[in-house]
């Protein structure tokens, strides 16, 4: 390392000027990026930490030339004045924009490239008009021209660039949002179910005082009153029932749930196989995951009882080798838009269910498919519980 400006000094004392400016890159830049991209282990950014500090300098000569032109003087004011500046300057830069610098090395590659396009793009042109030929000093126009419309492309760049992201970061708002009321509502459904059967555990413990009022009825001969009893007692539990799809309990309750909202509106729904009680995969993220799936398979079969027709369900969940395996197959009226595989809906407040399971399944590493045959519509779906330990999502 200490070799470095040992070599450049004597490099300068030796060799013609012009000849060293036309290498200048290859003793000064090549270098100090090659020294950087060793203390930091990246290429990239030093890359452009580089390309950036050369642009800079351009500050200090404008500031400079700008001095010169109210003051008056000739080369030797020229750089006095760049050398009054460059301290202060460095200063003010290092105190200012060190730590937005430092904060950006830790974006993705492609942003990296984003914000290092222009100073890579003054540098090249620089060298290219100015220490390689003669084209800026020359004033043809064309040259002239360039950096005003890199300006103009780098600002319509970054403005459509800013308006995407903008655009994505309020759809992930939305989602977000959608998300968080849908998780209330599955845990206000788990927290409904589990007093449910708590009260059926009341019920059974209970059971001992139902039996001696029942003894009396029939000790002393009141045999209908006994019966009204016992079916009143039968209709209550009967109102209470959590049928068992699955050992796990989040699941078991939704898939409850909604086999008792199908029932209500004369949907024939049928759950086959079934996961293990405890899951990798957080009981929040299955809960929006089987809510939306029966929700959209449920406002699908309204459609088509609405129109008089027999309307299914057909649910299908399994565990196999740290994968979560769902298949909803459902009736429908036979109006499906897709795009890129994933359904859309026009009416509003819709489709936010679906975007909801392809964020959960990307998240957990898993593979979704939405197809519509014939008169059913049918999602599946895999979770990988071996991502888990990657999976960092968290709702304000």
């Amino acid at each position: 390392m200490a070799l470095i400006p040992i070599v450049q000094g004597i490099i300068y004392y030796t060799w013609d000027v012009d000849f060293l400016q036309q290498i200048y890159p290859l003793l000064v830049h090549v270098p100090l990026i090659l020294l950087l991209w060793g203390l930091t282990g990246k290429l990239l950014w030093p890359f452009f930490s580089v390309m950036g500090a050369y642009l800079c300098c351009q500050l200090r000569r404008w500031m400079a030339l700008l001095v010169v032109e109210i003051l008056g003087g000739g080369a030797m004011m020229l750089d006095v004045v760049e050398l009054l500046i460059t301290l202060p300057l460095l200063f003010a830069l290092l105190y200012f924009m060190t730590p937005a610098v430092r904060y950006l090395s830790g974006y993705s590659r492609k942003m990296q490239c984003q914000f290092g396009m222009i100073p890579v793009l003054y540098y090249v042109f620089d060298y290219f008009t100015k220490v390689y030929t003669d084209l800026l000093s020359s004033g043809t126009p064309v040259v002239v021209e360039f950096m005003p419309f890199i300006c103009c492309v780098a600002y319509l760049f970054f403005l459509l660039y800013n308006f995407t992201k903008g655009q994505e970061e309020n759809r992930m708002k939305e989602i977000q949002k959608s998300l968080d009321m849908q998780v209330a509502q599955s845990m206000r459904e788990i927290t409904a179910l589990r007093e449910s059967q708590n009260l059926a555990r009341r019920y059974r413990h209970d059971l001992r005082h139902h039996l001696q009022y029942l003894y009396a009825c029939l000790e002393n001969r009141q045999i209908e009153k006994a019966k009204d009893y016992i079916s009143d007692i039968c209709d209550e539990l009967e109102q209470q029932k959590v049928v068992r799809y699955c050992e796990n309990e989040a699941a078991n309750l939704i898939l409850s749930s909604f086999a008792g909202r199908a029932e209500a509106e004369e949907i024939v729904m049928k759950v086959e196989g079934g996961i293990k009680a405890q899951l990798k995969i957080s009981d929040t993220d299955l809960c929006v995951l089987l809510s939306n799936a029966l929700e959209n398979a449920i406002h699908a079969c309204e459609k088509v009882r609405k129109e008089g027709k027999e309307a299914k369900i057909e649910v299908q969940i399994y565990e196999k080798q740290e994968q979560v395996f769902l298949q909803v197959k459902n009736s429908y009226n036979g109006e499906a838009v897709f795009e890129n595989g994933v359904p859309v809906s026009k009416e509003k407040g819709h489709g936010i269910g679906v975007q909801s399971i392809c964020a959960i399944v990307e998240r957990y590493d898993g593979v979704y498919t939405f197809s519509a045959e014939k008169e059913y519509f049918i999602l599946r779906l895999s979770l990988s519980e071996k991502s888990v330990d990657s999976v960092h999502f968290t709702a304000d």
